[in-house]
């Protein structure tokens, strides 16, 4: 479920180039952080935060890395302003399974499209669990709530706007986990929800390129905690500092924040208002589809994994079309360079009412690769060359450009 580890069973090795294309290629409201040296300074406290034991910030990682909480319930907060061009709301139909609902052929409560609304707006989630195979996750909207349900090898979601529920079932939850048959993947974790997943993501891999220090200590949903922070030591990013509160007793990340380079508002802001350790109430993970909702049948687990395959196979096939495919420089300042095979972006009034509408979403800039246009978000940039070269990262808009004309 979405607070939870997510697993990838798919061997990267098989597919070299693939997963790091699909990294640039794909939105993302989350940047992984590719890399870090760990401070060795410890906390401090200032005026007002709580006065806690020094600790290092190899000795945080290594805190939040041995956290056991099996069990929590709270309130999380969360907040995305990746600054993209609104589309008079094109932009629901253009999300994965967007289009869904009562009046189509997909369910309003299906998750694949409706946690798409985590990477855009402010929301509130609540959240618990109860060991690995129990989870819950509700996201309140004003009057309507949707929620995630796991519960052994069923898992349920249900929309209260639309009246509409989704089931899945993971057939080899439950008993054939005791048989000992390996079984990971109990329901969808396409977006980070929690500060939890948020900071996985970000202690993933480290080397020299990035800065991790202990800045102080704060208190966060009423508990002590030390803050980790980690920033870019290269310029040129569009990442400014992630800072991750980490609670001091349990090593939980409690707040997850990603500023941007350009200063303003975070890009990311998700943090426990409220949380509880202790053993949430069983019927918690009880669910029953309510009297006449619309119920929509997913599919179980093995072919959830047949369709993830297939859409993996898929993938590998558009991006083999994509020629030269490779990243240039490191860590932060990573760029995906590949050629789509067609022609670039059309411009100006040559090129009609097509053109003109791209140039208001995108900054035309030139240089020796030609000319191009810049799509921007407060986090990642794509250049797109006139004649169909594509570079992408999440680097500010002169470093595609140099990147563009250092490969003539």
């Amino acid at each position: 479920m979405a607070p939870y580890e997510a697993d990838d069973n798919t061997n990267d090795d098989e597919r070299p180039g693939r997963r790091r294309a699909a990294r640039y290629v794909v939105p993302v409201a989350v940047v992984g952080v590719a890399a870090a040296t760990i401070g060795l300074v410890p906390a401090f406290a200032g005026s007002g935060d709580p006065d806690l034991p020094e600790v290092t910030a190899q000795q945080l990682i290594e805190k939040i890395a041995a956290s056991d909480v099996q069990q929590l319930s709270g309130t999380v907060k969360i907040s995305t302003d990746l600054g993209l061009p609104s589309l008079g709301g094109l932009e629901s139909g253009l999300a994965p399974g967007g289009g869904g609902g009562s009046g189509g052929e997909g369910s309003s409560a299906d998750p694949s499209s409706k946690l798409m609304e985590l990477t855009s707006g402010t929301h509130t989630l609540r959240v618990a669990a109860d060991g690995p195979e129990k989870q819950k996750l509700s996201l309140m909207d004003k009057a309507a709530e949707y929620s995630l349900i796991h519960n052994g090898d069923e898992a349920w979601a249900y929309d209260s706007e639309s009246n509409e529920a989704y089931h899945m079932r993971d057939t080899a939850s439950g008993s054939a986990k005791h048989k000992g048959e390996d079984r990971k993947e109990e329901a969808p974790k396409d977006v980070p929800a929690t500060p939890k997943d948020m900071a996985e993501e970000a202690l993933k891999a480290v080397d020299d390129t990035t800065s991790v220090t202990v800045d102080g200590t704060v208190r966060v949903a009423d508990r002590d905690a030390y803050k980790l922070l980690i920033k870019p030591k290269q310029s040129g990013s569009t990442v400014g500092a992630i800072s991750i509160a980490v609670d001091a007793k349990t090593g939980v990340p409690l707040k997850f924040t990603l500023t941007p380079a350009s200063g303003g508002a975070a890009v990311v802001d998700a943090g426990f208002t409220q949380v509880d350790f202790t053993k949430p109430a069983a019927s918690t993970f009880d669910f029953s589809p309510p009297k006449g909702a619309k119920v929509t049948e997913g599919a179980d687990a093995k072919s959830e994994d047949r369709a993830h395959m297939k859409a993996d196979e898929d993938l590998g096939k558009e991006l083999d079309g994509l020629e030269g495919l490779k990243t240039i420089g490191e860590g932060w300042n990573s760029i995906a360079r590949f050629d789509t095979g067609g022609e670039g972006v059309p411009s100006g009034s040559e090129s009609g009412d097509a053109g003109r509408f791209l140039d208001s979403l995108g900054t035309r800039v030139t240089g020796e690769f030609g000319s191009g246009t810049v799509f921007s978000t407060r986090l990642v940039n794509a250049l797109i060359t006139e004649d169909g070269q594509v570079y992408a990262g999440a680097v500010t808009k002169d470093a595609l450009v140099k990147a563009a004309n250092a490969a003539q």
